[in-house]
């Protein structure tokens, strides 16, 4: 098939998709659920048709907030050293940080465990209400941007993981009590990992009215 006629700069044209590795150009054709479009000349993948997986983005998401908010307002895990018992929450644990003298470790655990994966939920929950209204909300461009941007930063599974492995090392000398937090965070890392599956370019083809035209996607062949 023929590839798609040269654009003019810098601006959108209906119809079109330009690969974001190798910038050819291919044109849109409906694409059937679950199909992915890919690019002719790198094989990278440029949309894919993503079926019924909108309906369960937003459920997951508020689900993933409710436990964000319980991982963060309860005690993780709990100490019993000789009847002596300590605990603190994870932003607790961020203050205390501060006040050793890492600074610098405590703002880095305040920005990526707390700040932007909410951050990022907020986002997801903001864009996808408008999603279901089939309305784009303002500021969508900035949001998506946005999301994209910071979603490799979120490090809620790597904290998790010292969480178990620093537990793990502490058995030999303590009672470990797990809180409510902690059980929070492990359903928090199991939803984040499939809501972060989902990627933040597929709201650019967002059934919104005012992109209808370019809702529907695939590649055709193209001729390096």
């Amino acid at each position: 098939m023929q590839s798609a006629p040269p654009s003019t700069p810098m601006q959108e044209v209906i119809g079109l998709i330009a690969c974001e590795h190798c910038d050819a150009l291919h044109t849109r054709v409906p694409l059937a659920s679950g199909e992915i479009a890919r690019c002719s000349r790198c094989h990278a993948e440029l949309e894919r048709n993503l079926g019924r997986r909108w309906q369960y983005l937003l459920p997951l998401t508020l689900s993933a907030l409710i436990l964000f908010i319980i991982a963060n307002a309860f005690p993780i895990v709990a100490l019993d050293i000789q009847g002596q018992v300590n605990q603190t929450t994870l932003m607790g644990a961020v203050l205390a940080l501060s006040e050793e003298g890492t600074s610098l470790i405590a703002l880095l655990v305040l920005i990526t465990i707390i700040l932007l994966p909410l951050l990022q939920l907020l986002l997801l929950i903001y864009i996808l209400l408008g999603h279901q209204k089939k309305q784009r909300p303002p500021g969508f461009q900035l949001m998506v941007r946005t999301l994209q941007l910071i979603q490799p930063w979120g490090m809620v599974e790597v904290f998790m993981l010292g969480v178990l492995v620093a537990l793990i090392k502490l058995m030999n000398m303590a009672d470990i009590i797990p809180g409510i937090a902690l059980w929070a965070f492990s359903g928090l890392t199991i939803l984040l990992t499939v809501i972060i599956s989902f990627d933040p370019r597929n709201f650019w083809q967002s059934e919104f009215p005012s992109s209808a035209k370019t809702t529907s996607t695939a590649a055709l062949n193209d001729e390096p």
